[in-house]
């Protein structure tokens, strides 16, 4: 998250935290290299969903709602509503204390990581930032997102 300045967005510590959340859902690599392997600083795929839905409320209404203050179009706002829509299905039917690996394991899961791939580099290339990258940590999310 380097390129265009998130700032731009009138609700950008919102975008961020969504952007966080798709990057880590997106990448199969990172599933298996971090949340399966337990490293510590990236939490886990029910901190994933919770950093998409908890402050947007995105688990109860539209992606669309936001356009303009997270979402810089509809379409940016659609493949989000479908990759919430895929990842919440998932979370429901494994539980959000579930292992990674039942995540992992889900007959869905590929299609959620799609959807979340989808919306990901939609959101990464608006922004001007390079959708194959690692997720940062939510060390660096939490810097990055800090108030003044």
């Amino acid at each position: 998250m380097g390129g265009m300045p998130l700032t731009d967005m009138p609700w950008w510590r919102w975008r961020s935290n969504v952007r966080s959340a798709l990057h880590m859902l997106s990448d199969p690599v990172f599933h298996q290299d971090y949340w399966l392997a337990g490293l510590e600083g990236y939490g886990d795929v029910t901190d994933a969903v919770y950093r998409l839905v908890e402050d947007t409320w995105l688990d109860n209404w539209s992606a669309e709602k936001y356009v303009g203050t997270i979402f810089r179009d509809a379409t940016e706002a659609a493949l989000v509503d479908t990759a919430v829509l895929r990842v919440l299905r998932i979370m429901h039917q494994a539980g959000a204390d579930a292992p990674v690996s039942a995540y992992l394991e889900h007959p869905g899961w590929p299609e959620a990581v799609q959807a979340a791939r989808e919306a990901h580099v939609r959101m990464a290339l608006s922004d001007g930032d390079d959708p194959d990258v690692l997720p940062v940590s939510l060390d660096v999310l939490r810097i990055m997102t800090r108030t003044a």
